[in-house]
């Protein structure tokens, strides 16, 4: 038998070795040294493993790399002043008891970005063998579609920046900070690192992955979903719900070559993040129960990523790309706040519709363009959307991508300015401005030169604005009840897109728990 315990706050200098993360282990335990080691070297008592692993730059005279370990020992022991060990009580994730309901056909799942993905993955692990239906294309083809929308300015609408195999975050800084805390975070993080990503995920306190290994991490849990009996359909929408009395009876779907094919089905998983504008039209006409939902509008800014580590680590050069998080309340009352911040990134044109254009930021896994950029957004209210009709937050989206989409030169060139061009409205700067509801300019504007005292230089006059950015949540919510199922049987509205969800991490979470309320109610198909 062994006893785990946890202990927090063990402090180190930076690039500290093996054998000093331990003595300051042991030290904060009250051991002697040899007492403990790790997991692949035992130490007299046992072993500790690192569970998070975060930065305290704080003084920047003196930065230190914070651990929290848990200790794994072969005897009790009391917590004493001599020690900070706490008694670690596991959570683990309730067993998922298979329901009784018999399932008509497989269970369908419209979207395959994360909410889609783990949902597919955790479906497929238990014997449901879900199909998956994903509007855009595979990775392989999805890849060199943005490379023709950036290099000319050919605009794929089902395949794209937005839309494809690993969903809109795939073209990201491919972050897993998430603002929930339970054990499907930790799932999810696993999940990703068994599939490929670096496995310091799972212990970072900002954890990303960046996209181009996003990208063969993605493809890797697709193989996975295949191999348990999945089925991904490409290039493949949901153009209609078959709806009898109230009960999901099965979806039409447009294939890869324009025809027209029915799905009998009485599952029906929603995971159509947050641009699938016709989707949200055809759930309203439906009668699914929706309601409209804010959200923000803004530009990118762009610095020399030095200047952000020099505003954040000082003279220390030994620590990853800095990254910052600001937020500021305007004088017009608007909330003004930093999103989707990618440290050594860039700044990235996306569009999902012709004629409409918005940006979005992206970075690689070493970050080193030597650019950070963040999204500084506005928030939106539902009392600023045209009308009361619950897509019209979709309208002002597609308004003001109109707009940018023009300002630009109508050749899905996003308009950019310098600061100061943005900050006064004269020269590149009035297509900018032009491309940005009043109140979010006013909004923003005040809020550069307080950002500039929290980072050093933020607001010099040579950074880059760029418009717009539209798309940070979905401006609609799906209702579902506690059961996570819509008011019509048999639809389960999931992830961002149907608004319960804000990044990579939360969608997937998202994801496993509809999918283990549906495994709860019904039996596997065949079965």
């Amino acid at each position: 038998m062994t006893y785990k315990y946890r202990i927090n706050e063990i402090r180190t200098d930076i690039g500290a070795s093996q054998e000093e993360i331990t003595a300051g282990v042991e030290k904060k335990a009250g051991f002697r040294r040899g007492d403990l080691g790790t997991i692949q070297s035992p130490g007299r008592l046992g072993y500790y493993e690192i569970r998070r692993k975060s930065i305290d730059a704080r003084k920047k005279e003196n930065i230190r790399i914070v651990y929290t370990v848990d200790v794994v020992l072969k005897h009790q022991v009391r917590k004493s002043r001599k020690n900070s060990l706490r008694p670690l009580e596991e959570k683990k994730l309730p067993a998922v008891v298979p329901g009784e309901d018999e399932m008509t056909g497989r269970p369908v799942i419209a979207g395959f970005g994360p909410c889609g993905i783990f949902c597919a993955l955790r479906l497929a692990q238990e014997g449901y063998r879900p199909i998956v239906l994903e509007r855009g294309s595979s990775m392989e083809k999805r890849v060199k579609d943005v490379s023709a929308f950036h290099s000319h300015g050919k605009l794929d609408p089902e395949s794209n920046v937005l839309f494809g195999e690993g969903g809109a975050g795939t073209f990201s800084d491919g972050k897993l900070t998430s603002g929930i805390s339970d054990g499907h975070v930790s799932r999810v993080l696993e999940t990703f690192a068994r599939a490929g990503a670096d496995p310091e995920i799972t212990i970072l306190h900002k954890p990303h992955i960046g996209t181009d290994v996003l990208r063969r991490v993605v493809v890797n849990l697709r193989k996975e979903i295949q191999s348990l009996g999945g089925e991904i359909c490409f290039d493949s929408r949901v153009t209609d719900l078959d709806i009898q009395d109230g009960k999901l009876e099965g979806v039409v779907v447009t294939g890869p070559d324009g025809e027209s094919y029915h799905i009998r089905t009485s599952v029906l998983v929603l995971a159509i993040g947050h641009s699938a504008r016709d989707t949200f039209r055809l759930v309203r006409d439906k009668g699914l129960p929706m309601e409209q939902k804010p959200f923000s509008i803004g530009v990118r800014m762009e610095h020399p990523q030095d200047m952000i580590d020099r505003a954040q680590y000082g003279d220390e050069r030994r620590l990853p790309p800095a990254d910052y998080k600001l937020s500021y309340k305007a004088s017009n009352g608007r909330g003004v706040y930093s999103f989707c911040m990618c440290p050594g990134g860039q700044v990235i044109p996306c569009a999902s519709e012709p004629g409409r254009l918005c940006v979005n930021g992206m970075s690689n896994s070493r970050r080193d363009s030597g650019t950070a950029n963040s999204g500084i957004l506005c928030d939106v209210r539902t009392r600023d959307f045209p009308s009361d009709d619950v897509l019209a937050g979709v309208e002002f989206q597609r308004h003001y991508e109109e707009l940018c989409f023009r300002n630009g030169g109508s050749d899905y060139r996003p308009p950019r300015s310098s600061m100061k061009e943005f900050m006064t409205g004269e020269g590149a700067g009035a297509p900018v401005v032009d491309s940005l509801p009043g109140f979010a300019v006013d909004a923003i504007r005040e809020a550069v030169p307080f950002f500039g005292k929290k980072i050093k230089g933020f607001d010099r006059d040579d950074a880059v604005v760029t418009a717009v950015e539209t798309r940070s949540s979905s401006p609609v919510r799906i209702l579902r009840g506690r059961d996570m199922e819509s008011a019509v049987s048999g639809i389960y509205p999931a992830g961002e897109g149907a608004g319960y969800a804000g990044g990579i991490t939360s969608a997937a979470c998202d994801g496993l728990k509809v999918a283990e309320m549906i495994i709860s109610r019904f039996r596997a198909p065949g079965e």
